[in-house]
């Protein structure tokens, strides 16, 4: 007990010690050993790295999970398994949610009706959707965030401790530095006075202080010399730290474009298969003919229109308009257009036609395009 309050007590007239000297340096009342230029260039580089890294990983966990307290309460479970030191189970994404809630809702409502049946078909869109989004999450979790994190709980806490150590030697150093100071001093001032008997055992005395003291000052300086070595050594490889985060930025993105590729491509199959499902107002609207006429009296139906002869469809007159392509689209059939994203293409319509779809022509070629991949120019 006595050891601990001795070490306690030490401890605490070092850190007072410490502060004052410090106090003293920011005044300018003590001396002060400056490191060396390429040495405090690289603490300044260390510094930028550790501040930027911290908010590119933080900014990086936001993108991932916008909401910290959402309705799986994602990040208190990462939390939770992270320090049990256990794997987080895979857990269904929003999308995923999505697209099941609206899988369920067609079942109820009927996968027969045109809106049941298009419930269906974007809720596994939006399933689809939903599972590139976690694999892209999982992959940006360890290709990105786990080495950005190992630098900030790992080697940046290294780094601070081994700077911690040298500036507490710094003020050691600099503390024996005053100390043989005021002890040569003292040496000089007493050889000045004349020799007498009764001086000469002070004498002795402050000559054995002023050789203790140097002595101090020679194993502050070579703990000093020693701890910035290491630490500059340590601020060397962040270096190697850039190149490591530059080939995991490299992966982020790549995983990012495959994750947008995919989601592209998920989206074209959906308009797809929408411009190929019944239009419920088509349908309503060919109902309502029928029942008021006769059957020859009847609009075509969507059906009917698969069987048109392309090449014996002309443009009207008036009402052909152009429209801007938003998507790629390949023809199924020979009576379908090709289209590419981004070109201009005059559109008409035909009686007769499903409102999903319009007559496209570029040049000599003419065919179907459904009207979801287009913009209509006025």
């Amino acid at each position: 007990m006595d050891f601990n309050v001795k070490k306690l007590a030490s401890g605490a007239g070092l850190f007072f010690t410490r502060a004052v000297q410090f106090t003293e340096e920011k005044l300018g009342q003590a001396e002060k050993t400056e490191l060396d230029t390429h040495l405090e260039n690289l603490m300044v580089r260390a510094d930028s790295t550790k501040h930027w890294t911290e908010k590119i990983f933080r900014q990086t966990e936001i993108l991932l999970q916008p909401n910290p307290i959402d309705h799986t309460g994602a990040r208190i479970e990462e939390f939770l398994y992270e320090k049990l030191d256990r794997r987080a189970p895979s857990r269904i994404t929003n999308g995923e949610l999505l697209g099941q809630y609206m899988q369920d809702a067609a079942k109820e409502f009927g996968d027969g009706t045109p809106y049941g049946s298009t419930l269906m078909k974007v809720g596994q869109c939006e399933k689809s959707l939903g599972a590139s989004e976690r694999e892209f999450f999982q992959t940006t979790a360890i290709s990105y965030l786990t080495p950005l994190r190992n630098f900030l709980e790992g080697d940046w806490r290294t780094i601070t401790k081994e700077r911690r150590l040298l500036e507490n030697l710094r003020l050691d150093l600099d503390a024996c530095k005053t100390r043989l100071k005021k002890a040569k001093a003292a040496e000089a001032k007493a050889s000045m006075a004349p020799d007498f008997q009764e001086t000469r055992p002070r004498n002795y005395v402050l000559s054995a202080s002023a050789s203790a003291a140097e002595h101090e000052l020679r194993v502050a300086q070579t703990e000093f010399d020693r701890q910035s070595e290491v630490v500059r050594l340590l601020l060397e490889g962040i270096s190697s730290t850039h190149v490591n985060h530059l080939r995991c930025l490299h992966e982020f993105v790549e995983a990012q474009a495959a994750y947008y590729r995919r989601c592209q491509l998920h989206m074209q199959d959906l308009q797809k298969e929408l411009g190929r499902l019944p239009n419920a107002f088509a349908l309503n609207s060919t109902h309502c003919v029928t029942t008021a006429g006769s059957p020859s009296d009847t609009v075509s139906s969507p059906v009917e229109t698969d069987t048109l002869k392309i090449e014996e469809v002309q443009a009207p007159a008036t009402g052909t308009r152009k429209a801007k392509v938003l998507y790629d689209y390949d023809a199924a059939d020979s009576s379908e257009l090709s289209l590419l994203a981004d070109e201009l293409i005059t559109v008409y319509t035909v009686p007769g036609m499903d409102s999903d779809w319009l007559i496209g022509e570029r040049g000599n070629q003419k065919g179907k395009v459904p009207v979801t991949y287009l913009e209509l120019l006025s």
